[in-house]
Parts: structure tokens; C-alpha cells; sequence
């Protein structure tokens, strides 16, 4: 069956890292990559991707607590580009705030806003608001229930839980430009969040950032099934990836100046979770057109993604960039030639195959 309605868009994602520069050990300020990140989201913007997301952290080597403030100050400085969280810690908020700061973001952006939410890889929020890590799957339940009810009707009246008291026929503005404001479901690859999203007819997103990718593949299957089972119309659904990566004019410069970062901050996140040394041979293994990172010259990463739309699915491709801190010039190249270069390619491939009608659901 071929999908109506979808090529592939292609986007940034970043956390707004500031962790220390692995030649010089000196960390930029906070406020200073929050300018660079705003813009970075303005280059995307002129380069022509679709989609731009910032993640939410609670910790020292991000910076960016408040992704929708992030954004809207990128809002007025852009026309076309989405502009997303990458991921709401939806757990450790309030569904009524985020709802409001994100119809405030969809206003002044004129109707491109979303919001994608999830439970979050870092824990650090939940001490930070008074929650506990005991209740990190009722929490988001919970609270993914109140976010949709916000999101259907003006009014709302909601009988509350173990986060909040209920709310009896109370209005919550301002109310976004788009009915429904997009509401996305950002997941590890766990199957049971997955079924939920296909269950609720949410988009999904899924964290490809390890492995290969190929095996991400019978997930989505179950994300459709179970949307199709709900009565879902799966044509409608979009699926996204989110994948480390960067890309230079040569594969060998790409893959020198991006790893030393990398393995700099997969090293640390390493040793508070009990993850092996990333080396050398574990990031080229992962270079490699069965893995996850997404690394090299403008034609090798074009092809990584059209391969990851044809082989599992996803219609939207979010380039994770950087993983640790890198030059915001090399950061600035790399978004140019992913929207000059790369998405060009991929868009033109992907239309072809979707028109031939092999494209299936």
C-alpha cells in the first residue's frame, strides 16, 4: 500500500550541550550556546530542513531547561522550519504549562510547533520537582492523559491523580494556532510505549542510537498494527528517528573531527550507567551502512537515511548534532550541507520510490 501523503522530512535535533572542549578543557557558558543554538535553528531555517527540535535537561552539560523558550526565540527569526521539543520530560511537568508554553510558541510562530513528549533518558528532573523515580510510568500516563484532554477541548474537567488535583471545567489559553497542536510520542524502542503511541494514534519517534537500525524495524510494524487495531488511519501517522551524526565534505574529516567529542560525552553518560569504553572501533563499527551514526560526506549520509525510510519505515530523519561540544562553525557546516546537499538527495530519491508505488505501510 503506498503511504499518502509522505516523502521523508528532514530535520536537527540537539540538546544544547556544554561539556568541555576535548582540546582545551574550557566549557562554554550556557548563555552563550544558547545564542549559538538559536542560530543554528536560524540556518536550518534558510537551508531549507523541516524540522528542528531541542531536548529538555536538568543538568550542567545542557543547557536548555525550557525548549519552548529556546524556540520561540528562533520562532521570529524563522518562516517554515517545525520547531519541537526533543523530548518533554512529560513525567516531572505540569501538562497544563507545557500546553501553554507550547500554544505560546505555536502563536508566535505562526502554526509550527510540537511537542514531543516522553519519559526522558536522564532522571535528574524528578528530585529537581518533587517526584519520584518509583512512579516514572504512572507519572506519564497520568499526565499524557491530561495533555490530550487539553489538547481536544477548551474547557477541561479531569478528575485528577496522584500528581495533581482535579480540574473541574477550567479554560487553559492561549489556545495554538493548529487544532490539534502535534503531540508526539518519543521512545527508546520499548514495546510497550511504542503499542501505546500506535493505541492513542500519536506519532512516534524513536531513539536510533545504537545497534543497527534494520532492528528497529518489526517495532514500527507494531506501532502500525497497533494504531490499525485502534482504528486508526496508519496512511496519517508519521514515524521518526532521531540518530547521532555529522557530516563535512570529506567522510575521513567527518569522521576525525566528530569523534573526539563524542566519545568525550558518551564516556561520561558511560560510567553513570555502567556502559562500556567508547572507543575508536566502536564508533567506526557504527559508521558503517548497518549502523547508527550517521557520519560522513554529503552522499554516504544521504544514502544511510533513504536505506533507514525504505528498510524501517520512518518519514521523518532528525540528525543528532553534536553529541558533545564541537565548534559552532563545523556545527553551522554541517547543518548547511545536511539542508543543501543531503536532504536535496534523499527527497529526490524517496519521491521516485514513492512513486513507482513500492513504498508500503
Amino acid at each position: 500500500m503506498k503511504r499518502e501523503g509522505f516523502t521523508v522530512e528532514i530535520g536537527i535535533s540537539t540538546f544544547v550541550e556544554t561539556t568541555p572542549d576535548v582540546h582545551t578543557g574550557q566549557v562554554i557558558s550556557h548563555a552563550e550556546r544558547l545564542r549559538e543554538v538559536v542560530e543554528e535553528i536560524v540556518l536550518a531555517d534558510q537551508v531549507g530542513l523541516d524540522v528542528y527540535g531541542v531536548g529538555e535537561h536538568h543538568r550542567q552539560d545542557y543547557a536548555a531547561s525550557s525548549p519552548a523558550v529556546v524556540l520561540a526565540a528562533a520562532a521570529s527569526r524563522t518562516k517554515r522550519i517545525r520547531l519541537t521539543s526533543a523530548v518533554t520530560v512529560l513525567s516531572s511537568a505540569d501538562p497544563v504549562r507545557i500546553f501553554q508554553e507550547f500554544a505560546t510558541l505555536d502563536g508566535i510562530s505562526e502554526g509550527r510547533a510540537e511537542i514531543m513528549a516522553g519519559r526522558g533518558s536522564f532522571v535528574e528532573s524528578f528530585p529537581l520537582f518533587g517526584y519520584k523515580l518509583d512512579d516514572y510510568d504512572a507519572l506519564f500516563d497520568e499526565k499524557l492523559e491530561l495533555l490530550l484532554k487539553i489538547r481536544a477541548s477548551e474547557k477541561v474537567t479531569w478528575g485528577g491523580g496522584g500528581s495533581r488535583p482535579a480540574i473541574n471545567n477550567l479554560g487553559v489559553y492561549p489556545r495554538p494556532v493548529q487544532n490539534p497542536l502535534p503531540v508526539w510520542i518519543g521512545s527508546g524502542g520499548n514495546q510497550e510505549s511504542v503499542a501505546r503511541a500506535g493505541l492513542l494514534g500519536l506519532p512516534l519517534v524513536l531513539a536510533i542510537i545504537g545497534g543497527r537500525p534494520i532492528q528497529f524495524a518489526p517495532l514500527v510494524r507494531l506501532y502500525k498494527q497497533a494504531a490499525e487495531q485502534a482504528g486508526h488511519d496508519v496512511s496519517r501517522l508519521p514515524v521518526a528517528s532521531h540518530s547521532h551524526g555529522f557530516i563535512a565534505g570529506d567522510a575521513q574529516t567527518a569522521a576525525d573531527r566528530f569523534f573526539p567529542s563524542t566519545q568525550a560525552a558518551m564516556n561520561v553518560i558511560g560510567r553513570e550507567r555502567g556502559w562500556s569504553h567508547y572507543d575508536r572501533s566502536t564508533y567506526d563499527a557504527a559508521r558503517s551502512l548497518e549502523g547508527a551514526l550517521y557520519v560522513g560526506d554529503p552522499d554516504y549520509v544521504a544514502r544511510k537515511i533513504i536505506d533507514l525510510r525504505k528498510n524501517v519505515g520512518i518519514t521523518r530523519f532528525f540528525l543528532h548534532i553534536p553529541v558533545g561540544s564541537m565548534p559552532h562553525d563545523e556545527v553551522m557546516k554541517a547543518i548547511e550541507l545536511l539542508g543543501t546537499q543531503v536532504a536535496p538527495r534523499v527527497r529526490e530519491e524517496i519521491g521516485r520510490w514513492e512513486a513507482s508505488g513500492e513504498a508500503e505501510v
